[in-house]
């Protein structure tokens, strides 16, 4: 952002010197990248002058000898320049001027004729090319009328500097010349003088000249049309054009050099059009169609989805980014419609990429602009239409308004102030500071502050907002560094991570590799792994990498299998892994992650021993009273090796055999086991608190029983009644044989278990033992038909 010193005394005193004024600014937030002063190799001797009579050059035809009039007398001097008129105010550099690159003016002999000085061009005098009118650009300086005799330096009022400001992103109110005049008045304590938008001799009804404006889409919230009449297209007052060429825009036509002022001044983009061209005399806002588009510049762009702005045949501009080739502003134009929109920064930016057209209006709208500039910027152009042009304002304008926008008000404690900032600024000085960033109080008490946030600030919605905007003013300089203050809290781990690392040591101590795999899964590996999934709640990329990583997962499983089939074809014999990971469901449209446990094994395991595994990690997690069922129902397993395990009534993990079609599926000749646990749902029953119990110092004795049972029946039952009848002196029972075959019944199966007893009072003796041994005998003969296998 470019801000010229000059334009800033439009509106606000400025007595400071330019290092005061950039630190401050600086200080205050608005950082200054550079300082252009275009003086600085200009002295009084580069002067304003006009040319009164042209004569061809007597020696050389590509020369001339113009007279000037340089207020004090007139001087004949040679150029070459080829757009020199009579009557033209021009740059005249006399001998002993100074120009940039170290070069001083002397008297010249041309083919002959002797020339005190020249006449100089804007990029002589070191300004850039791409900002020097059509009227300047393959000759001369051509300025518009002017003082005689003044220095070009007070005629371009170059004589202050142009600052380079960095402008953030949250503070599009500060790519305005106006607001940078309230951030340097707030910042030196100022006040800011508007600029004055009455129309002096309007007249007549809009309705005779556009009939309606038709918004047919949402992302344009406010439309506001104005008509000017009788307008006579010429070159820009010379004040316009300096204004324009020190914030780096290049002058084109009084009206268009107008509307890019207005812009520069208030920061909402104006666009006129020609209205003798706006066919049925009717604007309409809405989305386009993919058809091509000629802009301006001549170039063809092709709209998709776009903000246009139409009339009742044709597209005649891209909302908010350039106009169109046929309605732009010409010689011929007479009547003018003044555009004053507020448009969604979101379109505007990708309409902007997409066609790779950023323009000085797109960089205000796609960073946002409040609608209530719409009118004030409007009237503003139209002001300086009628002062400089004298051309007519039509009374009326057509407002349309299809979303309103809001005020934001904020409540602020005093108290808040000083504890973010670590300062002790007294509550006037915070009301002053908001006062002078045009924040309106709505109320106040001795405690707390509401204002109402001005609408240019739309960065502002919260009191932290409020407490930024007063430090800044204040000075963050100025608040003395004090060291932190604050309760010092030690850091710990949280259960879920405490859980994960004992779960990874006991699986590690149990020799198993950890895995890692991608969450993203085929969908088929669901069908492949025979699990059932309803399509509807998988969770689908937007833009997957291919078919095999298209869904999140919802389970491990087929990860964990995926790996175990790519150890077995490369000859890996035993394997033992598993995975800790993340799954992703899908519960009445909110998608919910959960943490699972997946293992996975082959080679020299067995049903028994994934049990034991998970059996010893539930140990070791402190989990209890879990109980263990048959699962025949579970494709994936072996329908007659497949256990659940409940928690409560909550299904906590499956484990088991795959079954003979997953096998089949993943290429194994052998036995398969893996097992899944929802760890996030474990976590609710782990207990990591270990309390001491003495090791009992009286011997304990072992009891072996093998039992005829039904061979549907669950060992888990038997062991569950044995401990029923412990009288607590069973230590410890578990099932060391299972056997079926000769000897026993076809129906039958035999079981044989250990059942350890130890008491912490006194040494047990054979008597105890067998009473209840006795029992335990009887109870499960009773409940089971169990026969003790002699």
């Amino acid at each position: 952002m470019l801000l010229p010193i000059n334009w800033i005394k439009d509106y606000v005193n400025v007595d400071e010197s330019i290092k005061e004024i950039t630190d401050r600014l600086s200080e205050t937030g608005s950082h200054v990248e550079s300082v252009i002063d275009y003086s600085s190799d200009l002295n009084e001797k580069l002067i304003v002058a006009k040319i009164e009579k042209i004569e061809k050059h007597p020696n050389a035809d590509k020369l001339s000898v113009v007279t000037l009039n340089t207020g004090n007398s007139k001087i004949d001097v040679v150029t070459g320049a080829k757009n020199i008129k009579e009557g033209m105010f021009v740059c005249y550099a006399q001998v002993g001027a100074t120009l940039p690159n170290g070069v001083v003016l002397k008297e010249a002999d041309l083919k002959g004729i002797i020339s005190p000085g020249m006449l100089t061009s804007f990029e002589e005098m070191g300004f850039d090319g791409s900002i020097i009118d059509k009227n300047s650009k393959d000759g001369i300086a051509v300025l518009s009328e002017n003082k005689i005799g003044d220095t070009v330096v007070d005629a371009l009022e170059i004589n202050e500097p142009t600052i380079e400001i960095e402008v953030t992103p949250n503070r599009p109110d500060c790519l305005s010349i106006l607001g940078m005049a309230r951030e340097y008045a707030a910042s030196f304590g100022k006040k800011i003088e508007y600029p004055s938008i009455d129309i002096e001799n309007s007249q007549g009804d809009i309705g005779e000249y556009l009939n309606q404006v038709d918004i047919q889409t949402e992302k344009c919230s406010r439309y506001v049309a104005r008509v000017i009449k009788d307008v006579e297209i010429k070159d820009s007052p010379q004040w316009i054009k300096n204004r324009l060429i020190q914030s780096g825009i290049r002058p084109i036509n009084n009206i268009v050099d107008i509307t890019n002022f207005v812009m520069l001044e208030t920061g909402q983009p104006i666009h006129a059009y020609d209205l003798d061209k706006i066919a049925d005399k009717k604007i309409i806002v809405k989305e386009s169609n993919d058809e091509k588009f000629t802009t301006i510049d001549s170039e063809e762009r092709e709209l998709s989805n776009d903000i246009v702005i139409c009339d009742g045949k044709d597209v005649l501009g891209i909302a908010g980014i350039m106009g169109g080739l046929d309605s732009e502003i010409t010689n011929t134009t007479k009547n003018v419609l003044i555009e004053s929109a507020s448009f969604d920064r979101t379109s505007i930016r990708n309409t902007s990429k997409r066609l790779s057209l950023r323009t000085e209006a797109s960089t205000r709208f796609e960073k946002g602009i409040s609608q209530k500039m719409c009118d004030l910027a409007s009237l503003r152009v139209c002001k300086l239409i009628e002062e400089t042009t004298g051309a007519t304002v039509i009374s009326s304008s057509i407002d349309v308004i299809s979303k309103e926008e809001k005020t934001t008000n904020v409540e602020l404690l005093y108290s808040k102030v000083n504890s973010l900032l670590g300062s002790e600024i007294e509550n006037s000085e915070i009301k002053n500071i908001l006062q002078l960033l045009e924040f309106k109080i709505v109320s106040e008490d001795e405690d707390k502050i509401l204002v109402e946030v001005p609408f240019h600030r739309q960065d502002v919605e919260i009191y932290q907002d409020l407490v930024e905007e007063v430090g800044r003013i204040y000075g963050f300089e100025r608040i003395a560094a004090k060291p932190l203050v604050g309760e010092l809290k030690r850091g710990v781990k949280s259960e879920e991570r405490i859980a994960i690392d004992n779960c990874k040591n006991t699986l590690y101590a149990m020799n198993t590799l950890e895995v890692v795999s991608y969450s993203f899964i085929s969908p088929k590996s669901y069908k492949k792994a025979m699990i059932n999934m309803d399509d509807s709640k998988l969770i689908k990329l937007i833009n997957p990498l291919g078919e095999d990583y298209s869904v999140m997962r919802s389970t491990i499983l087929p990860n964990i299998l995926d790996i175990l089939s790519k150890n077995y074809k490369n000859k890996i014999e035993n394997i033992c892994v598993y995975e800790l990971g993340n799954t992703f469901h899908l519960v009445d449209d909110d998608r919910i992650e959960t943490k699972k446990l997946a293992i996975g094994m082959y080679g020299n395991y067995d049903f028994y021993y994934i049990k034991s595994m998970i059996l010893s990690l539930f140990n070791q997690l402190g989990i209890e009273n879990y109980e263990i069922l048959k699962n025949r129902e579970n494709k994936t397993y072996h329908s007659g090796r497949c256990a659940d395990i409940m928690i409560d009534g909550e299904l906590i993990a499956t484990f088991g055999e795959i079954s003979f079609e997953v096998k089949d599926n993943y290429d194994f000749d052998n036995r398969v086991y893996v097992g899944e646990i929802n760890f996030t749902e474990l976590i609710k029953y782990m207990n990591f608190k270990k309390i001491y119990e003495p090791i009992s110092k009286y011997p304990s004795i072992e009891r072996d029983i093998a039992l005829v049972v039904d061979r549907n029946l669950e060992s888990i039952k038997i062991e569950e009644e044995i401990l029923n009848h412990s009288n607590g002196i069973i230590k410890n029972v578990y099932l060391f044989d299972e056997y079926t075959g000769e000897h026993v019944d076809k129906d039958k199966k035999s079981l044989a278990y250990r059942i350890i007893y130890q008491s912490k009072d006194q040494t047990l003796k054979d008597k105890t033992i067998e009473k209840i041994q006795e029992e335990i005998l009887n109870s499960l003969e009773e409940k089971f038909d169990a026969k003790l296998r002699k």
